[in-house]
């Protein structure tokens, strides 16, 4: 499966959804937006048990191509008509990513910039090259606030007072400042990126799927949850998980001294 503006390879059970834009360092034009989200759906019904997203060349992704209209021209009211770019592009991006039914890995390649720091924080799990350098041109530059739902990522990861400061003076880090705040989970040699994601995502293919999936929601609810609801959140998803095939086979795996194999029933 491939576009224009990406490519997608399903190996046993994986895909991996390469950002191929090269020339321009693989920011995201309208093309590449509806691109990224046709192959989601032809994902969701091919059943991947993991994906990995990574960058083509020397950047992982600098945001929004700038050049292309449909991202800029707001028309004759500025205010409504960045909101409809927002409502038709932006936003709806994200929620594909976030809401893609197997656990997701971005492996940042190179130079994460702008939007693209947004696309690699919507994955489950990131893991970047020690070279990478990630900046976050929003403010400084470009006068507008971060989108692609980094306010809620940068906030909740680093806390106010160092999302402020990331935000507002935009001062580019490296892969391994990105590991020391927990923004990211790992920084490893540029040589050793792709097999280690490779090697990442396969450990979350052969996983529970139902739990990876019930414990990426539990985890996406603590952020708003007393300790009370979220102690009762994890009631649920623990009471639907024993109900399942898969927390059996996992019981009688651990008794039997074996490794447990997931089905994801």
């Amino acid at each position: 499966m491939s576009a224009a503006s990406i490519t997608v390879h399903m190996e046993n059970d994986i895909a991996t959804l390469t950002l191929n834009r090269p020339g321009v360092l693989n920011a995201f034009d309208t093309a590449m937006i509806d691109d990224i989200r046709d192959a989601l759906r032809a994902l969701r019904d091919s059943g991947p048990r993991a994906l990995l997203f990574t960058g083509a060349g020397r950047a992982f992704c600098v945001g929004a191509d700038l050049n292309d209209p449909r991202l800029t021209d707001y028309g004759e009211s500025p205010e409504e008509g960045s909101r409809a770019i927002m409502d038709r592009w932006i936003t709806p991006l994200v929620l594909d990513l976030i809401k893609f039914p197997a656990p997701t890995v971005a492996a940042v390649n190179g130079v994460a910039a702008g939007g693209g720091i947004g696309l690699a924080l919507a994955a489950d799990i990131v893991i970047a090259a020690r070279s990478a350098r990630f900046y976050n041109v929003f403010v400084p530059r470009l006068g507008l606030v971060p989108d692609l739902g980094m306010t809620w990522r940068l906030t909740r990861a680093l806390g106010p007072a160092r999302a402020r400061a990331v935000a507002m003076l935009g001062e580019p880090f490296d892969a391994e400042t990105a590991a020391a705040w927990g923004l990211i989970w790992k920084a490893c040699d540029d040589s050793a990126l792709p097999a280690e994601a490779q090697a990442l995502t396969r450990r979350l293919a052969a996983g529970p799927p139902l739990a990876l999936s019930r414990t990426r929601e539990a985890i996406e609810e603590a952020v708003g949850n007393s300790l009370v609801e979220q102690l009762a959140a994890e009631a649920r998803h623990q009471a639907a998980l024993n109900a399942s095939e898969d927390a059996r086979e996992g019981l009688a795996a651990f008794r039997e001294k074996r490794e447990p194999r997931f089905r994801g029933r």
